[in-house]
């Protein structure tokens, strides 16, 4: 199934986190935070500003993104666990450092 969120919402998917701390100590799903940090699977076109003129989004499908704890919908689709959400849920893009 195809899923194309409508204005300045996102398609997210969380990323997992480490299960084990810097000791090694593992953690138990049932003790873990869901993460702050997902890779947006889609995105809509934008929203339209004051004067009715579409303001695209600063965030495209493959950004990796930190939002907040409590942000979004989440939905199932295709059996995959995802979170809708706007834009402005989003705090900011991770960037990866050049090599």
């Amino acid at each position: 199934m195809k899923f194309r969120p409508l204005h300045d919402r996102v398609l997210v998917r969380r990323v997992d986190q480490e299960e084990k701390t810097a000791g090694g100590i593992i953690i138990p799903d049932t003790a873990q935070e869901k993460p702050m940090e997902g890779e947006i699977i889609s995105a809509g076109p934008g929203a339209k500003n004051d004067k009715g003129e579409l303001a695209p989004l600063d965030v495209k499908a493959g950004d990796r993104v930190l939002f907040g704890k409590w942000s979004g919908t989440e939905v199932k689709i295709d059996g995959q666990e995802l979170l809708i959400m706007k834009e402005s849920d989003i705090m900011g893009v991770i960037e990866q450092a050049a090599a």
